[in-house]
């Protein structure tokens, strides 16, 4: 059984929203960047960015973030090679910026989590604000959401399937028995 909870008008609208939420918390986008964890909050970072370029006529830089190192529940290889990091690409130095970091479905927060750690990593932001396209809860970790697309109750019998134009070729949101 599946059921979609977002569709692509009710993404952009999301999206939209919290661009304007954004540019509203920081009053204005000055020293703000954008980071998307990989893979799909890449490309939500992105759609944002052009929201907050197409409200506020100024960009605002975006990067992306590759957690893989920095999960609790990583598994080493059987040759016991670490695996690497591909694709974290940060366009401009974090240190003292107020980093929005972007994820497409928060529910534990171990993902965003391992993001904070990466960040840290790289630099020492002045803040780190976070931005997801859904909130389902079951959070086992303490972190909250500074913007939300849509906050989605759910069951841990339930998974939350966010798809994306750029990755699945369609842009929805669905709910799943698991």
């Amino acid at each position: 059984m599946s059921r979609v909870i977002l569709d692509e008008q009710a993404i952009r609208r999301a999206t939209t929203r919290i661009a304007h939420e954004i540019i509203e918390h920081n009053k204005g986008i000055d020293d703000c960047v954008l980071i998307g964890i990989k893979t799909r909050g890449i490309y939500l970072a992105k759609r944002l960015a052009e929201r907050i370029e197409q409200i506020e006529g100024a960009s605002i830089p975006v990067g992306e973030i590759d957690i893989t190192l920095y999960r609790d529940d990583l598994t080493v290889k059987s040759d016991n090679k670490e695996p690497i990091i591909q694709g974290t690409d940060i366009p401009v130095d974090i240190s003292g910026r107020k980093v929005i970091l972007v994820d497409d479905v928060l529910y534990t927060g171990r993902t965003v989590r391992a993001g904070l750690d990466a960040l840290i990593d790289i630099g020492r932001p002045g803040q780190i604000q976070l931005a997801v396209l859904i909130d389902r809860g079951h959070r086992e970790l303490p972190i909250r959401p500074d913007y939300v697309g849509k906050n989605v109750p759910t069951s841990k019998s339930e998974k939350i399937v966010a798809k994306l134009n750029e990755v699945d070729a369609i842009d929805e949101v669905t709910i799943e028995q698991k």
